[in-house]
Parts: C-alpha cells; structure tokens; sequence
C-alpha cells in the first residue's frame, strides 16, 4: 500500500472522526493541529484507524506518536507484511 492510499484513506478516518470535511491530514498533522482532538477523541481515533486498516496498535505505539507520519509508518509496516 502507498502512502497517499493511506493519507486518502485516513483523511476520511480523521474526517469522520471530527466531523469536518475540511481536515486534511499530512505527517506533520499533530493533535494540536485540530481544534476536537483530545485524549477521549484519540481513542475514538486509534479505534477507527486500526478498523480502517484491519491492524493494532500496541501500548507504546499509541502513547509514542508524534505525529501522523509517525502513524502512517506503522501502517506501511504493518499492511505491506
């Protein structure tokens, strides 16, 4: 899977997620960057993105995120398998 497959798809999870269309994520995007992001949204988020892509997070993962690049890794680590 490319990484603009994955910013598309997670464009519409974060989307979802904050209910504003207008959010596009890049892999700067941290929860400082939206406005609703907070730590009971994180969870909502974590939730979605690992149904999204059929994957899980662990602990260390979830707490030791920057960023979305830093998420969008784990995927590609994780779907490209």
């Amino acid at each position: 899977m490319e990484k603009e497959e994955i910013y598309e798809r997670l464009n519409n999870v974060f989307r979802d997620i904050f209910d504003d269309e207008s959010i596009v994520v890049t892999a700067k995007t941290t929860s400082n960057d939206i406005e609703d992001w907070d730590s009971l949204e994180h969870i909502n988020l974590i939730v979605a993105v690992e149904q999204e892509f059929g994957i899980k997070f662990n602990m260390n993962e979830v707490t030791t995120m920057k960023n979305v690049g830093e998420m969008v890794d784990i995927i590609i680590s994780r779907v490209n398998k």
